[in-house]
């Protein structure tokens, strides 16, 4: 079912914008990463680029083919600089899409009674704080020229949600199976 309230569909095509241009660049970031010598840096890149896509792919369902004529613009860094740098771009990204962005978007799409919508930014904002976490501790480790120490990155199919090491048993975020978890 197509979103109803102009607002809301607003909020996503901007969300859908937002996550599109982010999976592109930590692709990107990541290809950086690996030049770098910092393979694990490399690798979470690649895995929150791929829970972006989620994200995305969330927001263009909700959009459901009310596309004609939208402009989406999204705000975000540029560039190809050194991988402390485009860590930095990360967290700053991913902050403000947890302290301003999706709350926002949340909030009207609860008021404006769109379930799907709001089910959407819900999923992105509690993955995205994780993800502004883990590019700072990546960022920490890079910045003493040491590559990020982990295993493996989990992300949810459904929401997003990731985690170092080992999947959860279910989802936190919204009771996906650890079995469908994809690793990286």
């Amino acid at each position: 079912m197509a979103v109803k309230n102009a607002m809301t569909s607003d909020f996503l095509h901007s969300a859908y914008g937002g996550e599109s241009m982010a999976h592109m660049r930590y692709l990107y970031w990541a290809q950086v990463a690996n030049k770098e010598g910092f393979p694990n840096i490399a690798k979470l890149f690649k895995a929150i680029a791929y829970a972006e896509q989620v994200h995305a792919n969330n927001h263009f369902r909700e959009i459901a083919g009310n596309t004609a004529d939208a402009t989406v613009t999204a705000g975000a860094v540029f560039g190809d600089g050194k991988t402390v740098d485009n860590l930095q771009g990360a967290i700053n990204g991913e902050l403000h899409e947890v302290e301003q962005m999706y709350p926002v978007y949340l909030n009207a799409a609860k008021f404006q009674g769109e379930s799907g919508a709001e089910r959407s930014f819900y999923y992105a904002l509690e993955a995205e704080k994780i993800h502004a976490d883990l590019f700072a501790q990546a960022q920490k480790a890079a910045k003493d020229g040491k590559d990020f120490d982990f295993t493996s990155v989990y992300i949810c199919p459904i929401c997003g949600h990731t985690v170092l090491d080992e999947a959860p048993d279910k989802c936190p975020v919204c009771g996906a199976k650890k079995e469908k978890y994809k690793e990286f």
